[in-house]
């Protein structure tokens, strides 16, 4: 029974990490155009639209990677808060780049920027990911298979 419980738990974490990254995804790319889409109800849908709209790209990219470390994470019961955080940049930034959105036009005039603004955003809501999973779900890994003292048994 604890199990299905902690099942339970890993996916309204990874649900909730994914809403959160998107939101993070939104302000960081339209949040210059906030105090224009404030007053205007089309543009407060068109951002909570695209805050959704990132959530689910969130979720489809980072699938497979996010079940093996959450898979990792419960079997060797790893809790730390940064190895969290330092994962979901790491997810985020990967599948960013494996995507092809880390490209940069180039220019003559110009060098091209060491860390663009993009990748920025890209690991801000990564490590926004991560500590919203850690919150709920990741600072209890691998607990469910402990067992407790007032169990028969034990």
């Amino acid at each position: 029974m604890a199990f299905l419980g902690r099942i339970l738990v890993i996916l309204f974490a990874l649900w909730l990490a994914t809403l959160v990254a998107g939101i993070v995804w939104s302000f960081g790319l339209l949040g210059t155009q906030w105090h224009e889409v404030s007053s205007d109800p089309f543009g407060k849908l068109v951002f909570w639209g695209a805050a959704f709209v990132a959530s689910g790209m969130t979720a489809v990219a980072l699938f497979v990677p996010t079940l093996i470390a959450v898979l990792i994470a419960e079997a060797f019961s790893i809790r730390s808060v940064l190895i969290y955080a330092l994962g979901g940049a790491a997810l985020t930034l990967l599948a960013y780049q494996g995507a092809g959105f880390g490209r940069y036009e180039e220019s003559i005039d110009r060098a091209p920027p060491i860390i663009s603004r993009d990748m920025e955003v890209a690991g801000a809501s990564g490590i926004a990911f991560g500590l919203t999973y850690w919150l709920i779900a990741g600072r209890r890994a691998g607990r469910w298979r402990e067992r407790s003292s007032s169990s028969p048994g034990a």
